[in-house]
């Protein structure tokens, strides 16, 4: 049966989104529909309002959720419905190159290159006013329910609380992944985080677990230190309190530089100064943050060619569909805490508020 459900609807860019009825059509083959429980709001939705990350309209966004399945297409057999589940925006196919290799995690079934808005057969699963409306990277949870393909979902514990576990779909697993498992932080290490939103917390909360016995966080918003320290960070460092660039100031905090960086917010000048204020020879630089489309970088290759390591990572470097049930077990049994990243919750019809205390550090 074709579902009538609201859902927050992105018509064009750089407008409100606009709550509206919508069609959600059954799942075929190897799809899955879910009913969205709860959903978190990521910067990376922003992005495309922004036009920083770009993708067709009209859109459902959303990436970050937890729900229960609904009804399941032909073929499907990894979930059934009444599962709790996450949608993961990196699907696992299993089968590609990055599937197959132990080293990979972009499984070449995502959506980010190709930035196509649709299902992989090439058609939509949403129709609103008699007009499709695009998926937003195989997940698309700004709705009541939502139709993703068996290689996007994984099943989680029955007991997870959904709107806390939600946040393990994108901003806690990419954060706290690229501190355990893309950078894979010595204990005794010393870090430095650009960018306290929730994923530069869950880095945070990463370089903690790894047992980094120094963690610097960096944001030009004074307001989010006394989290960053309840979470972990040793020292807080604003950059509008200095004259000299931020990498001079790390450098001069550690001697040498730091062992690992990470830039969590997604501008190229915060790259370059995460890169330069890594140690010159075996310092690790990762960047989290999705970069803005059409911006290129410029830097000097000697602060690579003397030995530093400069890495990407998306979501945590974590296999989507083996690590999200893993993830959630290890919150079960409270090896993490999630509660911290949570500051507001609002219902869906108060989105447009939800993306003003994004935009506004709240």
């Amino acid at each position: 049966q074709v579902i009538k459900c609201k859902a927050a609807v992105m018509w064009e860019a750089n407008k409100p989104f606009s709550i509206e009825e919508v069609e959600v059509a059954p799942p075929k083959q190897h799809e899955v529909r879910i009913k969205i429980v709860a959903t978190g709001i990521c910067r990376s939705d922003d992005h495309v309002i922004t036009g920083g990350m770009v993708m067709p309209f009209p859109i459902i966004l959303g990436h970050e959720a937890a729900g229960v399945v609904e009804s399941v297409g032909q073929g499907v057999t990894s979930v059934k419905p009444g599962d709790k589940v996450i949608p993961l925006f990196v699907p696992q196919c299993g089968e590609c190159s990055s599937c197959l290799n132990p080293k990979g995690n972009l499984c070449h079934k995502n959506d980010f290159g190709s930035a196509s808005g649709l299902m992989p057969d090439g058609t939509s699963r949403f129709t609103c006013k008699g007009k499709a409306i695009h998926h937003f990277i195989g997940t698309s949870t700004f709705t009541e329910y939502t139709v993703v393909h068996e290689n996007s979902v994984a099943k989680i514990d029955s007991a997870a609380p959904l709107e806390k576990v939600c946040l393990i779909g994108c901003g806690f697993s990419t954060g706290y992944g690229a501190a355990v498992q893309t950078a894979k932080v010595d204990p005794g290490s010393t870090c430095a985080v650009f960018g306290l939103g929730g994923v530069g917390l869950s880095v945070v909360i990463g370089c903690k677990a790894a047992g980094a016995s120094r963690i610097i966080a960096v944001d030009i918003n004074s307001d989010k230190f006394a989290k960053a320290k309840e979470l972990g960070a040793t020292d807080c460092v604003n950059p509008k309190d200095f004259k000299k660039p931020i990498h001079e100031v790390l450098i001069e905090m550690t001697g040498q530089g730091v062992d690992y960086s990470f830039e969590v917010i997604g501008r190229t000048e915060t790259m370059i100064a995460a890169l330069a204020s890594c140690q010159y020879n075996y310092g690790v630089s990762v960047i989290v943050g999705v970069p803005p489309a059409a911006q290129k970088i410029t830097f000097d290759p000697m602060m690579l060619f003397t030995g530093r390591n400069w890495k990407g990572s998306v979501f945590g470097g974590w296999k989507s569909k083996d690590s999200v049930p893993k993830l959630v077990a290890d919150y079960m049994k409270k090896k993490f805490v999630l509660d911290p990243l949570i500051t507001h919750t609002l219902p869906l019809t108060k989105i447009n508020e939800g993306f003003e205390l994004l935009r506004t550090g709240k």
